[in-house]
């Protein structure tokens, strides 16, 4: 068992219902690097406490304000194992003022190699928000499903942090 079952609870129950709904678009993921997982938090204090847990796990890569509040980024000693997959990253964004989340996991982000409009193209039944197109750094597209998100994106989360920002 991966010791963020411990601090996060174990992802497999929302890397399944992600995937699940992946399918359901006809989204085959399977060649796609799972880059991170987004865990939200609804209080500053458990912001603070889940920030220091994390920082026992891993490498805090970042912690930038991000929307009006810091987002916290971390590169795992121990990579979350899913199905043959190696999940290197969490994101751990502090509450957002006006924007209330229930505690939990609540998006995962994928890397893929093809352009945007390829990628768009090859899955005419994926109604994908597209606003974060024109982000200045690693633009992404996002599907939307209840309780949670699926965003694409260029490049990984650590390339980003690490020489990108």
């Amino acid at each position: 068992m991966h010791p963020i079952h411990e601090i996060l609870g174990d992802p497999t129950f929302f890397l399944d219902r992600l995937f699940a709904a992946l399918e359901e678009k006809n989204i085959n993921a399977s060649n796609y690097e799972l880059d991170h997982l987004c865990y939200r938090v609804e209080t500053w204090e458990r912001y603070a406490e889940l920030k220091g847990k994390l920082s026992g796990l891993g490498e805090l890569l970042s912690e930038k304000e991000i929307g009006g509040r810091p987002i916290a980024a971390f590169k795992l000693k121990e990579p979350i194992h899913y199905r043959g997959r190696r999940i290197w990253c969490v994101e751990l964004p502090a509450p957002k003022a006006g924007s209330p989340y229930p505690e939990g996991y609540e998006h995962a982000e994928f890397v893929i190699r093809q352009c945007f409009p390829d990628f768009i193209g090859q899955h005419p039944t994926a109604d994908f928000d597209t606003k974060a197109l024109t982000k200045r750094v690693n633009p992404e597209v996002r599907l939307q499903f209840e309780g949670f998100s699926v965003k694409f994106h260029r490049q990984s989360l650590e390339y980003v942090i690490r020489y990108l920002e």
